[in-house]
């Protein structure tokens, strides 16, 4: 892979120094340069044509979603947020992405040294994932209104499915929006949704999507029970399962088990106990995300006869989580993003 050409833009001097020692420690990755607000962002951009941009929110002259916006108009190019830990900082990465954002990352000052390895691992592999998906313009229009959903004829010989389970991480929000935002009102079936996503956001996540979406959209808590046609958005920084309370009646379970699991929530463990308590009646459904999480819960789901879906390769942010599943024999249709709300309305 050719270097990876990055403009840093943040008003904080800190953070341009904290993010250009990050990415330096990669030799691949190329820091062009760095600006200190939006204004100069945007000069910069138009100038030397970086391959990514790393982009604050709060800056003096102009603001990161401004800035955001007029790259995307002048010179479309892969923009990664650098959000706060904060709920008006979730709503305003949100917004960066209906802007044309690729993805976000979050900072914490107070990170630990452990907890920095990660967030510049996190930083340096998202940088270079959608660096791949420079060119393709899919990845860079901002978010529209969806249109009328229209819907394949039933086709797949399927029992009824009792829950619907998607996972999802590196340009998800954006993925998922995409899919429950076209999804009709009238469905009685639940979904549960888990994605990499910081304990801050998830809440304003699922504000956000109810906002936008015909069915209800919610964060899940503990010990809530499953209802038709409600989405439930599993919360950040926490594990997710689904629980079965007799014959009929089915709950969500909240808490910390497996401690050691790699994210929080872990869409493996989501999609796991799905399969479980809805034998041959649940639909897994893997969005774009970097690594393989969600691959051993889509097995379980097959194993005990559910049916999966993967997003196709050429309208993912990053193929990582699809390519796993689809890999390993475990998709059930392949479908691209803007199908995939139709798809499951298809197969339920």
């Amino acid at each position: 892979m050719s270097h990876v050409r990055v403009l840093i833009v943040d008003d904080s001097a800190f953070m341009r120094r904290v993010i250009r020692q990050m990415l330096e420690t990669d030799p691949d990755i190329e820091v062009l340069g760095v600006a200190r607000d939006g204004m100069e962002g945007v000069e910069m951009a138009l100038s030397l044509h970086p391959d990514v941009i790393t982009m604050d929110i709060e800056m003096p002259r102009m603001d990161g979603l401004q800035a955001t916006e007029m790259i995307m108009e002048k010179s479309p190019t892969p923009i990664i947020m650098v959000s706060s830990l904060t709920k008006e900082g979730a709503r305003s990465t949100f917004e960066a992405l209906d802007k044309g954002a690729a993805d976000y990352i979050s900072k914490n000052l107070v990170a630990s040294s452990f907890d920095m390895m990660k967030i510049q691992d996190e930083l340096i592999g998202k940088i270079k994932a959608v660096a791949k998906k420079k060119d393709r313009v899919f990845g860079l229009r901002a978010f529209k209104k969806p249109e009328p959903l229209v819907v394949p004829k039933k086709s797949f010989a399927t029992q009824k499915i009792g829950l619907v389970a998607i996972g999802a991480s590196t340009g998800g929000p954006r993925a998922i929006q995409e899919v429950l935002s076209h999804l009709p009102a009238d469905l009685d079936t639940p979904f549960l949704v888990a994605i990499h996503m910081p304990g801050a956001f998830t809440g304003a996540f699922a504000e956000r999507l109810n906002g936008l979406c015909k069915l209800t959209v919610k964060e899940a808590e503990n010990g809530e029970k499953i209802k038709p046609g409600v989405v439930f958005l599993t919360p950040g920084g926490h594990q997710t399962k689904v629980r079965r309370n007799g014959l009929t009646d089915f709950y969500i379970e909240i808490g910390d088990e497996p401690k050691n699991s790699l994210y929080k929530p872990s869409v493996d463990v989501v999609m796991t106990s799905v399969a479980e308590c809805y034998p041959g009646r649940s639909l897994g459904v893997i969005l774009t995300g970097m690594g393989h999480d969600g691959m051993e819960g889509m097995k379980t789901i097959k194993a005990k006869g559910g049916k999966t879906l993967a997003q196709s390769e050429e309208t993912c942010t990053v193929y990582g989580m699809p390519k796993a599943v689809v890999d390993a024999g475990l998709a059930d249709k392949i479908i691209p993003l803007g199908k995939i709300a139709a798809e499951i309305v298809n197969m339920i």
